[in-house]
């Protein structure tokens, strides 16, 4: 009987907890890729000038595309994005609530009481 040359088995693919990881990270890059290129998403007129797109908050001051503010509608606090839609700046909700940054107080910086353990 002749013999048969046998491919040797090639081991399984095992994706473990890193490769999940990086398939989050890969999906995350992409995520910010597509974000970064609508976000400069000026608008061309039929002239050819360039038309800024921008969105504004209750005081009339411009907000880029992209940025995050705190908006209160209605009694209701949220966090939007400026961005567009259908070639029209808008805010859209990105978070229920807005973030608040509060400063520790300032550590003590004297001298430590306690002596120092040696090593």
């Amino acid at each position: 009987m002749p013999q048969r040359a046998i491919a040797p088995a090639l081991p399984e693919r095992r994706f473990g907890s890193l490769g999940r990881q990086l398939t989050r990270l890969l999906g995350l890059v992409l995520l910010s890729y597509a974000t970064a290129t609508t976000v400069q998403a000026d608008v061309t007129a039929p002239n050819g000038r360039t038309i800024d797109c921008y969105c504004t908050d209750k005081s009339g001051s411009r907000i880029e595309l992209g940025e995050f503010i705190c908006l209160q509608v209605d009694g209701r606090m949220f966090t939007a994005q400026c961005q567009m839609s259908l070639n029209v700046p808008m805010w859209r909700e990105v978070q229920k609530g807005c973030l608040a940054a509060e400063a520790d107080p300032a550590p003590d910086l004297s001298v430590p009481t306690d002596p120092l353990p040696r090593i």
